[in-house]
């Protein structure tokens, strides 16, 4: 057992730790229920900046809503994004320097609905102080309301009070309030009266009016009765032919002039949101659409209850501090709360879908746009933030990331090398490119370092869908570079590979003009390749996900290509199996997008599956060689520290998401860590827990965890933040408890009101048996 001290201390408080460490917990040689759970592995710079949220896994179309997530009574963050599906849990924690920071924490979203899409806003409908969700139902058209109905711990959870939100028409009876598949309604109090209405862009046309559903519940608050306030409520009309056309009443749009028809169309959505950016106490509205930048300010020059929108009040004056904002495409705008000051402020994001459609025109990597609100809640003053909002934490690469990893430099450690699609100088067309980050850190402590975004210039090549491996191909001990790839100049995929042609133990090499192309293999794109011995033989061979089959190339999702051993290392690998484990998702269909990967993950000494697909599904099949004929595996491999269970994977899922695993031991443990490049852009890593060990693969030692205590001294709160779920009891220095043991988390907020002052132990016990004591100082 490891225990160490912020200092040297007394010889009193190291033997009161010492009898309060415990003895280690014996290793045990059967582990049920191996799985993974989210960690920070590692540290990341760039540009000499260490990423905060480095492995959050990036934001393509974010959208943004305050909850209290943990009952600590700190609004915290919810962002959902768009194209991905995946819900990113952010909470509010004391910063070590004073303040509060973000925290990025995956376990939360188990607590939402999991099937959530197109768009998520928290409302609290029934005014009991915890904000409710609404979002769009599976055809995307109809709005879908859950009710925040926390558990014992006051935590949220949602259960589902309407699948299609609607309102009551006198004669007809209840309708469908509808939204549109690509738009986003504006869910706030219009008129003023405490309860919760709808505003919608009219459906079916190229030149829409707004509708306004009015709340007509009879109680003061709580509820859901809407009725058709007005079908063309402010008196404005958006016209269809140009990013900045609007009508008001009485006159109607303009026909379409010459080069103007179907820019944009009702097809390609609008985002509404409700913010008096004045503060006069009347709803004013924020719009943006597809295919323009622009998001639009029309401000309310009528009342609460009868709105009225003008020209002149289009826009004028804008109310962002002489700094316009500009989002590349379908630009939406949220309020929150996300520099906890208390005021509301303002981020702005593209609502995209998808980026291909588009022809990925949105550089996602810095796509928020944040203004501060530096006025008051009811008058804001907005000043945009230089830096945007989060993404600067993330590493991510715009999108599709594909990380692999090996020992480039010759130093031992492992590097990494990240495939994405991006701008890597900035402007021009999107592309594949590769980036490079050096491990400059050590064995047990491994720190990414951004060296080159642009890694063997393969952007010059404008190729897609980069997939890239890094393995020892021609079996020299170093690392060669294998990846698949399409040609934006048309075609389909190929699968080449570039030998490593430095010495041994020196800084790699990689030639991409000498790249060969391995022959017999699908034609197609967006192949997954993952490179391992299947057979035992002690040759590398090669496991390639795909999509689609066809009749040159039939077979299931998961083909193999065994390595002969012999020959050219282009003939080498032949086709063994077209239909490799038969995989299938549980309705019989073919898994999307399957990317492989292959490693001893759970420690028995024998290589294991893992795959990824497009609905978001990671699923491991233990011991690839002994697998039957239709390989069994299991889908429950994420551990979750809320409700101490391994759970199904809730990293998003859309029809054309591409999540790509890898594995690495990068700390140094004996163990490999799982890595999921993500197609937001980013990557996330996690840590295996349980598995077997074997008697001639001794456990690493056991090291505890990393552990803050903030403030200290404390007068009336602390908090306990560590780099892995810690169980935590704090004792005087007698050894007895003065607050209990508490559940696994990685960040605690701990009272300390009503102990004497004087000195404390804060014991810390992370899964695996260590142990970290800190002092803490009671004033």
């Amino acid at each position: 057992m490891t225990i160490s001290f912020t200092s040297n201390g007394s010889r009193l408080l190291a033997l009161a730790a010492l009898l309060l460490a415990g003895t280690q917990p014996a290793l045990a040689q059967q582990a049920a229920g191996f799985g993974f759970e989210f960690r920070p592995v590692a540290k990341v710079v760039q540009a000499g900046d260490t990423l905060r949220q480095a492995w959050a896994g990036g934001l393509n179309s974010p959208q943004f809503s305050n909850l209290d997530l943990n009952a600590d009574q700190q609004p915290d963050l919810v962002v959902f994004d768009r194209i991905s599906h995946r819900l990113l849990p952010f909470l509010s924690v004391a910063a070590a320097g004073g303040g509060r920071t973000w925290l990025f924490a995956p376990e939360y979203a188990a607590l939402f609905p999991n099937d959530l899409q197109s768009w998520v806003l928290l409302r609290d409908y029934d005014c009991d102080g915890r904000p409710d969700l609404f979002t769009a139902d599976q055809s995307g058209s109809n709005i879908r309301v859950f009710r925040n109905e926390p558990d014992a711990l006051g935590r949220p959870g949602f259960r589902l009070i309407t699948n299609a939100l609607s309102y009551f028409a006198p004669g007809i009876g209840n309708i469908n309030i509808a939204v549109g598949g690509e738009n986003m309604p504006a869910i706030a109090d219009v008129d003023g009266d405490g309860r919760l209405d709808v505003i919608t862009t009219e459906f079916g046309t190229n030149t829409p009016s707004l509708y306004y559903y009015r709340n007509t519940s009879t109680a003061a608050c709580g509820g859901l009765s809407f009725a058709l306030g007005s079908d063309y409520w402010g008196g404005v009309r958006i016209c269809g032919y140009g990013c900045g056309g609007f009508t008001f009443a009485p006159d109607q749009c303009r026909p379409a002039g010459p080069g103007e028809s179907g820019r944009p169309t009702h097809a390609t959505g609008y985002n509404l949101t409700v913010f008096d950016v004045d503060g006069d106490g009347r709803a004013d509205l924020l719009t943006g659409r597809s295919n323009c930048a622009e998001l639009t300010v029309l401000r309310n020059e009528g009342t609460a209850q009868l709105a009225r929108f003008t020209a002149a009040g289009l826009n004028a004056p804008a109310p962002f501090n002489g700094q316009p904002p500009r989002v590349p495409n379908l630009p939406a705008a949220y309020s929150a709360d996300v520099d906890f000051d208390g005021l509301p402020d303002l981020l702005l994001a593209p609502n995209l879908f998808d980026n291909r459609d588009n022809n990925d025109t949105v550089d996602t990597r810095n796509a928020v746009q944040l203004y501060r609100n530096t006025g008051a809640a009811t008058g804001p003053k907005l000043t945009r933030a230089p830096a945007g909002f989060l993404h600067a934490d993330m590493l991510d690469v715009g999108e599709q990331a594909a990380p692999t990893f090996a020992d480039l430099d010759g130093d031992g450690l492992p590097d990494m090398l990240v495939g994405g699609l991006g701008r890597p100088d900035g402007g021009g067309a999107f592309r594949a490119v590769l980036s490079y980050y050096r491990n400059v850190g050590t064995r047990q402590k491994p720190v990414f370092q951004l060296i080159d975004a642009d890694y063997l210039g393969l952007s010059r090549y404008k190729l897609a869908a980069l997939r890239p491996v890094l393995a020892d191909l021609n079996e020299d001990g170093r690392p060669d570079l294998l990846y698949s790839s399409f040609s934006l100049r048309g075609g389909g995929g190929s699968l080449r590979y570039v030998l490593n042609t430095a010495a041994a133990g020196q800084l790699a090499a990689f030639s991409p003009e000498a790249a060969v192309e391995l022959p017999n293999l699908p034609n197609q794109r967006y192949t997954m390749p993952a490179v391992a011995d299947v057979d035992g033989d002690g040759h590398p061979d090669l496991l390639l996900g795909v999509t689609n089959n066809s009749t040159a190339f039939p077979g299931g999702p998961l083909r193999y290509y065994r390595n002969s051993g012999t020959g050219e290392l282009s003939q080498r690998f032949r086709l063994e199996n077209n239909d490799y484990g038969q995989l299938r998702n549980p309705d019989g269909s073919l898994p999307g997008f399957l990317s492989p990967v292959v490693a001893d993950f759970d420690r028995d000494g024998r290589p294991d599956l893992l795959t990824a697909a497009t609905d978001g599904s990671i699923r491991l099949f233990a011991d690839l060689r002994a697998q039957p004929a239709v390989f069994a595996g299991r889908s429950n491999l994420l551990f979750n520290p809320l409700s101490q269970q391994l759970e199904a994977a809730r990293w998003g899922g859309s029809f054309d998401m591409r999540l790509v695993p890898a594995a690495a031991d990068v700390n140094g443990d004996g163990v490999p860590e799982l890595f999921l490049g993500q197609e937001t852009g980013g990557i996330s890593s996690f840590v295996g827990r349980g598995g077997l060990v074997t008697a001639n693969q001794p456990p690493a030692a056991l090291t505890g965890p990393e552990v803050r205590v903030f403030p200290n001294p404390a007068t009336a709160r602390t908090t306990v933040e560590a780099n892995e779920p810690v169980r935590l009891t704090v004792l005087d220095l007698l050894g007895r408890t003065v607050r209990p043991q508490t559940g696994a988390a990685r960040v605690h907020q701990v009272s300390v009101a009503g102990l004497a002052a004087g000195v404390y132990l804060v014991r810390c016990q992370n899964e695996a048996g260590a142990v970290r004591v800190r002092r803490l100082t009671v004033q």
